[in-house]
Formats: C-alpha cells, sequence, structure tokens
C-alpha cells in the first residue's frame, strides 16, 4: 500500500485495518507521533490527513492510503519551525512533553479552519488532547501568538 507522508511517497505491506499509528511509528520508525491511551480519547496519536487533525491509533492505514499524511516530523524543522511550534517554544509549554507532538498538531489545524480563534474556540478544539503537567494556559497563549504571527506572514 502506498502513502504520502509529508511529501513523501511510502510504500508499507501491512494488513489494510492495521491503526495508522502502528504503521507510523513501528514499520516507518516515525516515533514523533506518541501512543497515548488507543482509544482516541487523549490527542497524543494526533496527525493530520488532508490537513485536519485525527487520531492515528483509530484510522485504519487503508483509510488513510488516499490522503496526503503529516506527522510532527513534516510540519516544521528546528531551522524552518512551524508557527505553532516556535510559539510553543516562545511559552515554554512543554513539561515532560509527551503529549506535545499531538498537541501541535491539533493546534495547527485549527488554525488552518480558524485563523483567528476566541479563547472558547481553543479550549473546544483542544479538549480532546489532554495534557497531564497541566499546561493548558500556555498552550491558549502558544495557539493565540501562533495565529498572530501566522496572520501577519
Amino acid at each position: 500500500m502506498k502513502l504520502t507522508i509529508n511529501g513523501t511517497e511510502r510504500e508499507v505491506d501491512v494488513d489494510p485495518e492495521m491503526p495508522l499509528l502502528w504503521v507510523l511509528r513501528d514499520e516507518l520508525g516515525m516515533t514523533g507521533t506518541k501512543y497515548g491511551c488507543g482509544i482516541a480519547q487523549c490527542g497524543a496519536c494526533t496527525v493530520h490527513l488532508d490537513g485536519l487533525a485525527v487520531r492515528s491509533c483509530q484510522v485504519p492505514v487503508a483509510e488513510a492510503a488516499a490522503s496526503n499524511i503529516t506527522t510532527i516530523e513534516g510540519l516544521g524543522t528546528p531551522d524552518a519551525m512551524h508557527a505553532v511550534q516556535a510559539a510553543w517554544v516562545e511559552h515554554q509549554v512543554a513539561q515532560c512533553g509527551y503529549c506535545q507532538s499531538g498537541q501541535i498538531m491539533q493546534a495547527a489545524s485549527l488554525l488552518e479552519v480558524n485563523p483567528d480563534p476566541t479563547d472558547e474556540d481553543i479550549d473546544n478544539a483542544m479538549s480532546g488532547n489532554l495534557c497531564r503537567c497541566g499546561t493548558y494556559v500556555r498552550i491558549r497563549a502558544a495557539v493565540k501568538t501562533a495565529a498572530k504571527t501566522l496572520q501577519e506572514a
């Protein structure tokens, strides 16, 4: 099966029902996407399918094959960070860091569909991404900073 991940076509030989998360991590060695709960409740495994945030633990790879898949590895690089990644650093959002790739991917997707979110919009969009360290105030601030940066670009 052919997948387009971060703009690169990859081929995998896996069961079509295998969750995308396990294809990314175990078959392709892309460990930026994290396993959290396995039931789409925590958001640690969030990736984009055609720009929209999805929980990769619940998406069969066959379903993702028709989409452009973006993982945290494809959002930006240390030398050319996405606005959300740069805002995360500016606001020192991460503590343990485990949930952060999913948080960042969810925030980037939010800003694609809503470039000027209110606090309520941010809280609603990010509510499915859990942070055990409780950095929600910093997450909201970082999303606002990223929104402003993207509007100015």
